[in-house]
């Protein structure tokens, strides 16, 4: 993914660029009579204050999954700017497409009649004095934070801020990342110094993608700003998008500690009944069918196992574990559910494998036909997914092994991952078939057509239970 500096990489969530439309009449008067104020202004002005709510103008950086529903979310407030560095992201917003799907093309033809302009180049940025920073921020082959996508982009905003600006990250952060790390930035390339010529706040993104039905306006936001006054501000320019309402934090420390945990919680969650799954696999026991029986009672949590991926539960834990050891904890609990979750790929290959032998197959001869690509269903996104980890266990063992994903793009599937894409599998021909991602695609075929990929003998493994447990051989 490209960073900042020409590679801020795309979105908090994926590739990100704007639905953008030159602001017209006053929007378009607004914009360039800003521009001409900021490119007279000196940097520092004694005395400066922070904008109204109604005089803000923002600009969000990065146009993917988080920024772009965002940006024209913002639009319909008034002028706001889309900005993304990747030319190729804009010009496919402008001419009415999102790849991520997240936006479909009436809403962004509507979206192009609002003072919403979308643009590739940062001297445009100078237009704004508010800037929203939505980039992705993934980890390292190590699994260390990786900062600089976030970083590149506070330096192009630091070079277009002015007295009085106003900065607020989305990206998913350790706590004290903002003030520590974002704002020194911030003021190197702008010369301006933090509470007394310019402000910041943090409100983490919720971005579901797929979800239709959390989607960015229904679900709650947590504000926070490094002065009472910016506080407020950030939780003003919110309440204008969010109907379910916003939360305020006490600081920014606070916010970023929040949205962290959030996932974290949840691969922890999910790492505990990958490992029932294990468990009861060695138990003989149907998972999905003790489950169930437990959900009976009020408090259980229905959490089921699976493969785990995507930019957020795959990655969010280890900027919390950062921070733990910087502070002197080694995090237990947090880095064995990583661990577990990260294994399940390879668990799964070989429990695939180990049944083929018991069965008497010729596992060095097989054909093997695997279901999903994407980290979820119904997304597009192949960022970290889980099924990786399961392809690369099966290659290990010498199978031969395809891959037919509806929703992920052929050429994003051999560029980032490696694989190439099958687009039509053929019937009858696969000596196992793999069900890795619950397309609502692979719903529509039904049970028969879905077996209908393997031979009359094939193993069928439902890691997602899209078939009823009687018409697959293994379940997870």
């Amino acid at each position: 993914m490209p960073g900042v500096s020409r590679s801020f990489r795309h979105s908090a969530c994926s590739p990100e660029s704007t639905v953008g439309m030159v602001c017209r009449s006053r929007g378009m008067e607004i914009v360039g009579q800003a521009r001409i104020a900021k490119l007279t202004m000196p940097k520092h002005v004694e005395g400066i204050d922070l904008p109204r709510l109604e005089d803000l103008r923002p600009a969000v950086i990065g146009l993917g999954y988080v920024g772009l529903p965002l940006a024209i979310a913002l639009g319909g407030t008034g002028p706001t700017i889309g900005f993304d560095l990747s030319t190729d992201r804009v010009g496919e917003l402008r001419a009415g497409r999102d790849t991520t799907g997240e936006i479909s093309e009436p809403r962004l033809s509507e979206a192009r009649k609002q003072p919403l302009r979308l643009t590739d180049r940062p001297e445009k940025l100078a237009a704004a004095n508010c800037y929203i920073l939505t980039v992705p921020t993934p980890i390292d082959a190590h699994k260390r934070p990786d900062l600089s996508p976030l970083l590149g982009a506070c330096r192009v905003v630091g070079e277009a801020m002015s007295p009085g600006d106003l900065v607020v990250i989305e990206s998913t952060v350790y706590p004290g990342a903002t003030e520590e790390d974002c704002v020194p930035v911030l003021e190197h390339a702008s010369g301006l110094r933090l509470n007394r010529d310019f402000w910041v706040g943090y409100s983490p993104e919720r971005t579901n993608p797929g979800d239709r039905e959390h989607r960015l306006q229904n679900v709650v936001k947590v504000t926070s700003g490094s002065t009472p006054e910016a506080a407020d501000l950030v939780d003003a320019l919110y309440r204008q998008i969010i109907t379910a309402g916003t939360h305020r934090a006490p600081s920014i420390r606070v916010a970023e500690a929040a949205k962290v945990i959030e996932n974290t919680q949840r691969d922890l969650n999910i790492a505990l009944v990958n490992e029932l799954a294990i468990i009861f696999d060695r138990l003989e026991l149907d998972t999905e069918a003790v489950l169930q029986a437990a959900g009976t009672k009020w408090n259980f949590l229905p959490f089921r196992p699976g493969l785990v991926g995507g930019h957020c539960i795959g990655v969010d834990p280890y900027y919390l574990t950062h921070k733990a050891r910087e502070a002197g904890h080694e995090p237990e609990v947090i880095l064995a559910g990583r661990r577990l979750n990260d294994r399940m790929g390879t668990w799964c290959a070989a429990r695939l494998v180990k049944a083929m032998l018991a069965s008497g197959r010729d596992v060095a001869a097989a054909r093997i036909l695997v279901l999903g690509l994407t980290f979820k269903e119904n997304c597009p996104d192949l960022r970290n997914t889980g099924v990786m980890g399961l392809l690369e266990e099966l290659k290990d063992y010498c199978l031969d092994v395809d891959v037919h994903d509806p929703q992920a793009d052929p050429r994003a599937a051999q560029t980032e991952c490696g694989v190439d894409l099958v687009a039509h599998p053929a019937t009858g021909l696969y000596d196992a078939v793999i069900m890795a991602v619950a397309h609502d695609a692979f719903r529509a075929l039904g049970p028969d057509r879905l077996r209908a990929f393997g031979k009359p003998d094939a193993l069928i493994y439902d890691l997602k239970g899209l078939l009823p447990p009687e018409m697959s051989d293994l379940r997870l």
